[in-house]
């Protein structure tokens, strides 16, 4: 079998929802899920993001679905990143973007989130598609994990519909 990539692309927040809620009724570990996607669309602007314990909570359009997904997965995040504004984060990515920032590591011109990636093992090429992908308000979904589990996400998924970078 051709080695899978872990990353699943898609249009809207309720593609990326649903993909999640499928994931986690076929028994998938949702902790091993990171989301990424736009923390707002431009005819809807958030007041402001705040943190209650362990939980994130925002006001604004798309805050009811940031909130239920910071609600599912781990380690919360918001980053205003050059070239892309403001992006929500949830799941393991926070932790390697975080470690991408804080070693001010960046190669060959790509930015501290395309650093995450890269990190993770996913190839410069699909890198810089995905980062044009969320410039275009796309969401990623991101599968850590074993290659077994991450066929398995890609089986679950099979049906759903994930956009393909050009």
């Amino acid at each position: 079998m051709e080695k899978q990539l872990p990353v699943f692309v898609f249009n809207t927040h309720g593609e990326a929802e649903d993909a999640i809620h499928l994931l986690s009724k076929s028994g998938f570990d949702i902790k091993k899920l990171s989301l990424i996607g736009k923390g707002y669309h431009s005819e809807e602007h958030p007041v402001g993001f705040y943190t209650v314990g362990d939980r994130m909570k925002t006001w604004g359009g798309t805050g009811a679905f940031w909130g239920g997904i910071w609600g599912l997965l781990l380690a919360p995040a918001v980053f205003v990143i050059p070239g892309f504004g403001l992006l929500a984060f949830a799941g393991p990515i926070v932790s390697l973007l975080v470690g991408a920032l804080e070693g001010a590591v960046v190669f060959g011109g790509i930015s501290a989130l395309g650093a995450a990636l890269f990190n993770m093992g996913i190839p410069k090429d699909d890198v810089i598609k995905y980062e044009s992908a969320l410039k275009v308000d796309k969401y990623i979904l991101m599968v850590h994990g074993s290659v077994e589990e991450i066929d398995r996400a890609h089986e679950i998924l099979a049906d759903t519909k994930v956009w393909e970078p050009a």
